[in-house]
């Protein structure tokens, strides 16, 4: 089964930057049709911050997450969120997910990770 697993989270002052790493360390082999991020704040819903495709096509949950944060992914199956110019509202778990589909099914699967925490202070 797919297991994916987050790495590079901590405590950033604010306006420097972070990147953030997820990949499927089951080594299920599944292919990849989309990974993300989410995060959660304190006290806050969880929220959408970024998606890319397997074929490269991002969205961004708004214009002020894409002028400073940046998604992209390899083909060994790991997604990246590069963040720059942090400030203290980004502070929050975030969370990877991605749809990913075996050999013989038609359709991909969600999986989530257990998230990574992001503190911006200073």
């Amino acid at each position: 089964q797919v297991q994916l697993v987050e790495s590079g989270g901590g405590l950033v002052q604010p306006g420097g930057s972070l990147r953030l790493s997820c990949t499927d360390a089951s080594g299920s082999g599944f292919s990849v049709n989309s990974m993300g991020w989410y995060r959660q704040g304190p006290g806050k819903e969880r929220e959408w911050v970024a998606t890319i495709t397997a074929g490269g096509v991002t969205s961004y949950a708004s214009r002020q997450v894409e002028d400073r944060f940046t998604i992209s992914f390899d083909y060994v199956n790991t997604v990246y969120l590069q963040m720059d110019n942090v400030k203290p509202e980004d502070t929050a778990v975030y969370y990877c997910t991605g749809n990913l589909r075996s050999l013989t099914a038609l359709y991909g699967t969600d999986y989530w990770g257990k998230g990574t925490l992001v503190t911006v202070s200073s």
